[in-house]
């Protein structure tokens, strides 16, 4: 909801008695409550993710009608003979139990199964952003082993270009920049963050001692084996007392590891009167419990090292917890949240945490003890898998995913009516949590887990009428358009060549891939690449969210960009001087398929293609193999995962 910038009138201020200041004059006015200002905005959030997905569904299937691969929405021999009878689905883990459960119980057919083609790009792309190489295409096609996906999935989950795609997933996730509207990170205490990131995820660090370590960090934020203490820079918050840093770490963390966005609201007044009719937990909290949250971070210190030729690394931040000491104090009447003042005798509040955990005592590292509660809580193994939920269904059971409410999350203790149960299937995410839990929180086993599952495998295709009221129930596979980066490096692996930018900072080295870029600020050094990148709405990582939304930009990038321009020339692209060495015309459109959209042809398609090129020879046929792969690139199923 954003930090309530609230301004106090002195004729308001006037008229509270001296030295009995009431707990109402802690909270914000309505008019400066973000909900209260546009409840709208928020009660239609759900409904507006939905529509959105099933308008994408529509246009993609709707525009993919023509190729000749029956992707419509209507049966017919073709679709049948490209995937399972929805009868014929295996349920291979308490996914499918749930979500075909649901389907058979309210009566809606499931899409077959996936194609092995569809699924070999969609888990290529999935897992590491990047599409498969011809090659590699035709020998998955190609192997009869039955669990030929489940060794694919395996292979791709300890791959390199794994931890390149999951490093910018996290990064995303715990803003990683080097800059933003309160931080100045610099560019070294970026890739120390990243350092940081990149290595947790090449040692397997489960998830949980990850967050750990990034709300407890402490140390210099230039340094690698210190880069998790960037993590708790997040925090500063200019302009206002340091309790506003207090708050600010509580808002990102809660946020960031519990998906509970709304202590930011919370922090500025209780939740009765503003969260009434879209939190049913968040009604309940005061402003005092949530400052009490905050309190764990009250002796969090950022101070800055002065950029000065004698101060050893200069610009970059400190961070430490200043012991003994804390307490978050109520006496500011100024900054970016309203005035904080006594409630009767109680001047400063001390930790508690949200669950009535233990409070840790003076000696304790307030922060860890934070850190430790917050791994323990439920909502953290909900939270996590909720986020990867969304990134490979496109939709979270909770959605937005910042958005759930404790109170109506439990099956066994479902919520009071009118309130009902938030996550789209509540046991499903009850029994994700618990298994994440059991796995001792490993992403790559919670991947394997959802990937595995037929619900995972489903196609994006659907015989029959599809309606809007189906997406909450995961019917078929989303199809998703892909992120800059992943376009860019679909387009630099397809005609093999290969970038090299250099990145602002002294610990990155020059990097071929967008998916290896430190953020999305990058790459500073090219600015047209980064004008390509960003007109796929990549975002900032501070106040721009990366969007799925399409624009003009960006079929207009995919047609006249130099950046693509310049890569589908034969004189320039070692793979389409491959192909153009090709002598029959079938096979040569087969090998631009396979390349840019990783599958064959279909009838129409490779009859089109050959006649292109039929006859054509020496300059003549070099253009239509870059006529052919500048249509590639600009087809609908280059641009989606679906």
């Amino acid at each position: 909801m954003g930090i309530c910038r609230v301004k106090f009138a002195l004729a308001i201020l006037a008229t509270c008695a001296a030295g009995a200041v009431a707990q109402e004059v802690r909270q914000a006015s309505v008019a400066d409550c973000t909900f209260s200002a546009d409840p709208d905005r928020f009660l239609s959030q759900q409904g507006r993710i939905r529509r959105e997905i099933s308008d994408r569904v529509a246009k993609f299937h709707r525009t993919y009608a023509g190729t000749g691969l029956v992707f419509a929405d209507s049966a017919g021999p073709e679709a049948l003979t490209r995937g399972e009878a929805a009868t014929d689905i295996p349920q291979r883990n308490f996914i499918d139990a749930e979500i075909f459960g649901k389907l058979k119980k309210l009566g809606v057919a499931p899409a077959p199964l996936t194609t092995d083609e569809e699924f070999f790009r969609r888990i290529n792309l999935d897992l590491t952003g990047r599409i498969p190489s011809a090659d590699d295409v035709r020998a998955f096609l190609a192997d009869s082993n039955p669990g030929k996906r489940d060794a694919v999935i395996d292979r791709l989950l300890y791959s390199d270009e794994f931890v390149d795609r999951w490093k910018m997933w996290l990064g995303d996730l715990m803003q990683v920049t080097s800059a933003s509207t309160n931080i100045a990170r610099q560019q070294q205490g970026r890739d120390s963050f990243n350092a940081w990131i990149f290595q947790s995820l090449m040692d397997v660090k489960p998830l949980k001692d990850l967050a750990y370590e990034a709300v407890s960090a402490s140390g210099n934020t230039y340094k690698d084996a210190e880069g998790a203490a960037n993590f708790p820079l997040n925090a500063s918050t200019p302009m206002g007392p340091i309790q506003d840093n207090y708050d600010t770490m509580l808002a990102r963390t809660a946020s960031t590891f519990l998906g509970m966005a709304y202590y930011d609201c919370l922090l500025c007044h209780n939740g009765r009167g503003h969260l009434d009719q879209i939190s049913l937990w968040g009604s309940k909290v005061t402003r005092t419990d949530a400052e009490q949250m905050a309190a764990f971070f009250s002796r969090l210190r950022l101070p800055r090292r002065p950029i000065a030729q004698n101060v050893e690394m200069p610009g970059s931040w400190d961070v430490y917890d200043q012991m003994p000491g804390g307490g978050y104090d109520l006496n500011t009447n100024y900054g970016n949240r309203p005035i904080r003042a006594p409630i009767g005798t109680l001047r400063s509040l001390t930790p508690q945490y949200r669950l009535g955990d233990k409070p840790p005592t003076a000696g304790d590292n307030w922060r860890e003890a934070f850190a430790a509660s917050m791994v323990k809580d439920p909502m953290f193994a909900r939270n996590i898998v909720n986020r990867l939920w969304k990134q490979l269904f496109s939709l979270g059971l909770v959605d937005p995913v910042d958005t759930m409410d404790p109170k109506r999350l439990d099956p066994a203790n479902p919520p009071p009516a009118p309130w009902q149960l938030q996550a789209t299937h509540p046991e499903l995410l009850e029994k994700l949590a618990a298994q994440f839990v059991g796995m001792n929180y490993g992403l790559r086993e919670m991947l394997r887990f959802m990937v595995q599952s037929s619900a995972y495998q489903l196609s994006s295709r659907y015989s029959g009428e599809w309606k809007i009221d189906y997406v909450p129930l995961f019917a078929r596979h989303y199809p998703r358009r892909l992120e800059g980066e992943e376009v860019h490096d679909a387009i630099a692996k397809a005609t093999g060549v290969l970038g090299s930018y250099v990145v602002y900072g002294d610990k990155t080295p020059p990097v071929s891939w967008a998916m290896q870029l430190p953020e999305p600020a990058e790459p500073r050094s090219n600015g047209a690449v980064a004008a390509f990148l960003n007109s796929f709405l990549r975002g900032n990582r501070d106040n721009q969210q990366r969007s799925q939304a399409g624009s003009i930009l960006q079929q207009l990038a995919l047609m006249n960009d130099p950046f693509v321009l310049n890569r589908t020339k034969v004189s320039a692209s070692p793979t389409l001087q491959s192909i153009a060495k090709i002598s029959s015309d079938d096979a040569a459109a087969q090998e631009i398929f396979l390349t840019f959209l990783s599958r064959n042809p279909s009838d129409s398609e490779r009859q089109r293609a050959a006649a292109l090129l039929k006859g054509a020879s020496g300059a003549a046929r070099n253009a239509a193999i870059e006529d052919l792969a500048w249509a590639a690139i600009n087809k609908l199923d280059f641009l989606f995962s679906y």
